[in-house]
């Protein structure tokens, strides 16, 4: 009996101080910039769930097995048939197979390293090229799009590790072969935003180049699982909540274990819950996340700790959108009016670094 307490209040133990987060209720407040959208799902919103409707009965048909690929297959096709203006150039960057996208008038200077999202399982340069190529277009840079390992062929940290190699990469190397970036962003949707906030912090612990500036599309932030919205948003989240609804009857605290086991990295770890890190002395970032889907109090959090911590963190928000609305392009105003915004983003903060290289006010 002596041994079975004792292994008992050891798993309590660690659940609550090692793979637990620390409690961020007060970081709760909407905080940001929002953005009035419809005062109803519009018909062009409408449009897009309804596709993802399709394919979600489609994957609910297959078995457990089949599931991912399906998935995979899904995702990577939905470029496909998109008029693209932008060229694109595979290459192998420190390692990593990638991708240049390069929008006419881009500066080859000018670099993004893009990290696309897919639940840290699936999604790769190829389904994410309306998103690549409208960054390319906003930003006039070249974009680098990796593909990075995905689970669960590999453990999360093989993904964390390619982000890394490719970031020192980009640094050296343009579309045309060794060379110094003038400007270097990093950005990612969902799974590839987690791995942008991830990135950013290391670099700046590593004492690193820091990118310019930071963009995340509806990123995810806390591996605990503690976000309000998590089950709040559950019903309104066309596309994550049918997939996650199944995952949310389970008690966190397996799901904390399982994450565990499965990666060997806490979810509470920063690696994995950029949300949890030191968020001081950050490059500026902007945040974009749409106030019905289930992963939207990831971003609030994160802006509202970020600026608490003194960096220039800003979030937009908008109500009714998918997630990840960005890649629904130029078919959704919403989708328009947002990268308006990541365009005015960029050209503020190349205006304030130049001011500041100058020796401006």
């Amino acid at each position: 009996m002596f041994w079975v307490l004792l292994f008992l209040v050891v798993v309590t133990a660690v659940t609550l101080f090692h793979l637990r987060g620390p409690d961020l209720r007060q970081f709760d407040a909407p905080l940001g910039q929002r953005f009035p959208g419809a005062p109803v799902p519009s018909e062009e919103h409408d449009a897009v769930v309804a596709s993802l409707a399709v394919s979600s009965g489609t994957l609910a048909k297959a078995s457990r097995r089949e599931r991912l690929g399906l998935m995979r297959e899904y995702m990577d096709n939905m470029a496909n048939g998109l008029d693209l203006a932008a060229s694109i150039t595979p290459v192998v960057a420190g390692g990593v197979p990638a991708e240049w996208v390069i929008a006419p008038g881009a500066d080859p200077q000018r670099r993004v390293l893009y990290i696309h999202g897919g639940a840290f399982m699936m999604g790769s340069p190829r389904s994410h090229r309306n998103i690549t190529n409208r960054f390319s277009e906003v930003s006039g840079a070249a974009v680098l799009a990796i593909d990075y390992r995905l689970m669960p062929e590999h453990r999360r940290m093989a993904g964390i590790e390619d982000c890394r190699k490719a970031y020192t990469w980009i640094l050296e190397n343009g579309p045309a072969g060794p060379g110094v970036a003038s400007k270097v962003y990093v950005a990612g949707d969902s799974a590839g935003g987690n791995l942008t906030l991830s990135l950013i912090a290391w670099l700046r612990d590593e004492g690193l180049r820091a990118p310019d500036a930071a963009v995340a599309f509806s990123p995810a932030t806390d591996s605990t699982f503690a976000s309000p919205t998590i089950l709040r948003n559950m019903d309104s989240d066309a596309m994550l909540g049918p997939m996650f609804r199944d995952l949310a009857k389970i008690p966190a605290p397996l799901l904390w274990w399982f994450g565990w086991f499965q990666n060997r990295i806490a979810p509470s770890n920063p690696l994995v819950s950029p949300l949890f890190a030191d968020l001081a002395g950050l490059p500026p970032t902007l945040l974009q996340a749409s106030e019905a889907e289930i992963l939207y109090g990831d971003s609030v959090r994160y802006v509202n700790r970020a600026v608490a911590a003194g960096s220039m963190a800003r979030l937009q928000s908008w109500p009714h959108m998918v997630h990840v609305w960005q890649m629904f392009y130029p078919q959704l105003t919403e989708a328009r009016e947002a990268w308006d915004e990541v365009g005015k983003f960029i050209a503020e903060v190349d205006m304030n670094g130049d001011r500041e290289s100058a020796g401006g006010p």
